[in-house]
């Protein structure tokens, strides 16, 4: 149960409490109660995730004419919070395949594009994924090696692309490769591939220190063939793409980060109120209590920053406006807290914290991931002092 009174939050509409209401009912009954064997094993959790996608989860934002449930930014991060406090794996794969995935190709994607590519993925029926990173390019898009070549009325496509969540079991991809290598990151171009296409091979799976139920895996192409079609947006304009996707997956990652970390400072409330030491509740120390002062402190202050980057984004659909330096400050902010929360949380629980018997040790191992993907702390700093100065 929710130690969160979102009724204090006047800006939440009725149907905003509904979704997140569904998504916490939902997130106790289903996921809960499978989360550690998930993350024993690391399979993928199919079942759960087509459950989701007909809950709509899966396209929160994207209309219903696409298959989403036509809802906002705020609908999203209100459902996702509650999937991750349940387990950050089926949060990450619901938060890639609502930002990474089917946000970009709503906002770049021609007509036809959104019909074949956006509508089995916002409807649930397929999973999607994005692949940026290669083995030596991550942030810095420039020294990216995969090439994209036209061909007449196609473009061939050759690369290795790594670290792709979902890459073992999805569907359909956005992919990001080199058109004209010699202009750096201005050459870059996003194609669209489906993963039945003759070239499309998947490597070998990852194997992780978290969230190891969402899948991660290499992707290669081999003189991938695709129609011209499937291009997203206008050649040497995928680092715009990748960029303005990027703000709206920040935002997911920053909301991932905050459901790991209400859980494990829930649990951590739990437990200081009901063990017992030196014959009182471990919680009337102030060595505990000050500790969940903190956490709970730095949760809301998360909560805070990341509600504002939902409503700027939702905004800025309107007024056009950038997002970015609100995204970057909510993905900062709540990866490094959720860092702390957890690391707090394994120390409040002592032997119990580190034992698989309890998921403390999974919420810390999840947490760590926050503060990597998507950019880590490291850009997100530089991307919002650059804005800040207005300095290069």
């Amino acid at each position: 149960m929710s130690l969160v009174d979102h009724r204090v939050f006047e800006y939440l509409t009725d149907e905003h409490h509904m979704i997140r209401q569904a998504a916490q009912d939902f997130a106790q009954k289903e996921i809960a109660p499978i989360a550690e064997a998930f993350d024993h094993s690391g399979d993928f959790p199919i079942e759960t995730i087509k459950k989701m996608g007909a809950m709509g989860f899966m396209g929160i934002e994207v209309p219903e004419e696409y298959g989403g449930a036509g809802m906002d930014t705020m609908a999203y991060v209100l459902a996702l919070e509650e999937i991750c406090k349940a387990d950050a794996s089926h949060g990450a794969i619901m938060s890639v395949n609502n930002s990474l995935y089917c946000y970009g190709i709503l906002k770049y994607g021609t007509e036809e594009q959104k019909q074949e590519f956006l509508v089995p993925v916002a409807s649930g029926e397929k999973i999607g994924a994005y692949s940026l990173t290669e083995p030596m390019s991550g942030s810095d898009a420039g020294t990216m090696r995969s090439r994209a070549v036209r061909d007449g009325d196609h473009y061939v496509l050759n690369g290795r692309k790594s670290w792709v969540t979902s890459g073992p079991v999805t569907d359909l991809v956005v992919v990001f490769m080199m058109t004209q290598p010699e202009l750096g990151a201005r050459g870059v171009t996003a194609f669209l591939v489906d993963a039945s296409t003759p070239g499309f091979v998947r490597g070998k799976k990852e194997p992780k220190l978290g969230i190891r139920a969402s899948a991660t895996s290499e992707l290669t192409f081999e003189d991938c063939r695709i129609p011209a079609s499937n291009r997203l947006g206008e050649e040497g304009e995928g680092f715009k793409i990748a960029m303005a996707v990027l703000d709206a997956g920040r935002i997911g990652i920053a909301t991932q980060a905050l459901g790991i970390a209400e859980a494990a400072y829930e649990a951590s409330l739990g437990y200081a109120r009901e063990r017992e030491a030196f014959g009182q509740k471990i919680g009337q120390f102030q060595g505990i209590s000050f500790k969940l002062a903190d956490m709970k402190t730095n949760i809301e202050a998360a909560r805070g920053l990341i509600h504002r980057a939902a409503l700027t984004k939702t905004r800025a659909k309107k007024t056009g406006e950038r997002y970015t330096l609100e995204a970057s400050m909510a993905k900062l902010f709540a990866s490094e807290m959720c860092m702390a929360v957890t690391h707090q949380a394994v120390q409040i629980h002592g032997g119990m914290g580190y034992s698989k018997e309890l998921p403390i040790e999974r919420y810390f191992r999840d947490a760590k991931i926050t503060e990597i993907y998507e950019g880590t702390s490291e850009i997100q700093r530089l991307v919002i002092s650059r804005l800040e100065t207005g300095l290069r």
